[in-house]
């Protein structure tokens, strides 16, 4: 699948695949998908998780199928000759979706997705990252990788990395963190506060992150309240790649280091994300090489 327009230059913008599961219609950001397939009764695994419907080997891998009407307690598909499979590939791994019908793709703006309220998503429990009102029928786009943490924890973020790394002095060097996803700020936030760094301040898209490095320098202190930028790539509003180049296209503000850090991060990602003037990029597994990559970067820059 051709994602090559997607966010080319820092352009705020994504594609979306809609898809319907039940009677409800979902998105998911095509960079994330590898292929889509025609549904084909995957092969069970003893002592699964239950949202787990079995494997499938299209080719010469083996695909774990996730059955997203389970996942998301809704009923099983009325025809299965509409279903397909939707493989995605983030964080380091190919998973298959079961859906019961892809309806198409959208080209649209991260400023036109909204982020739900608190009554849709807390922290931990939500599968909602964001919707958008398309053709006046609203669509849900689906924290993905939550669902896939819910049932295998490390591959969202590999925190037992972190106790390799050995007691660490407690530090105040500040750290802006611009992540959707209120388990995964969750997670990094809590990861950084135990490497030492006790000094974070969370937004949750690459706007609210923006409009807190406007105000510091506006007041003259910009330095003393951010030392580094950590940012997703796809959120509401504005996503990652927008951000970074709004930081590093700003006289003021360029210093600052900007880490990516993503599930999206793959060899074209990071090639866009270099165009762009990021500092590092990582995938979000690798939670314990963001924050070697900190200790480098705050060293470098102070």
């Amino acid at each position: 699948m051709d994602t090559n327009i997607l966010l080319e230059s820092g352009t705020n913008e994504l594609e979306i695949l809609e898809f319907r599961v039940g009677g409800n219609y979902y998105g998911i950001n095509v960079a994330k998908i590898k292929e889509i397939l025609t549904y084909k009764k995957p092969t069970p695994v003893p002592n699964a998780h239950p949202s787990i419907e079995g494997i499938y080997m299209p080719r010469e891998s083996i695909i774990s199928i996730i059955d997203l009407a389970k996942s998301l307690g809704l009923p099983p598909s009325a025809d299965e000759t509409k279903d397909m499979f939707v493989v995605t590939n983030f964080n380091q791994l190919h998973t298959g979706f079961h859906v019961h019908e892809v309806v198409g793709i959208h080209r649209v703006s991260w400023a036109d997705i909204v982020k739900p309220d608190s009554t849709i998503n807390t922290a931990g429990a939500g599968v909602a990252t964001g919707i958008i009102k398309i053709n006046n029928k609203l669509i849900i786009i689906l924290d993905f990788e939550k669902l896939v943490n819910d049932i295998s924890p490390e591959t969202s973020l590999r925190v037992s990395d972190l106790d390799n790394m050995g007691p660490r002095e407690r530090t105040q060097v500040p750290i802006l963190i611009a992540e959707d996803s209120p388990l995964l700020s969750k997670l990094i936030t809590d990861s950084l506060k135990k490497s030492g760094y006790d000094n974070v301040t969370v937004t949750y898209n690459g706007k609210e992150a923006w409009d807190k490095l406007v105000e510091y320098k506006k007041q003259g202190n910009c330095f003393d309240k951010v030392k580094c930028v950590i940012t997703d790539i796809e959120m509401p509003q504005m996503d990652g790649h927008h951000l970074t180049k709004l930081v590093k296209n700003d006289d003021t503000l360029k210093n600052i280091p900007v880490v990516i850090f993503s599930s999206l991060v793959n060899e074209e990602m990071r090639k866009k994300g270099e165009k762009l003037g990021a500092d590092a990029q990582l995938s979000k597994p690798e939670i314990g090489m963001l924050v070697e990559c900190i200790d480098r970067l705050i060293a470098k820059y102070r």
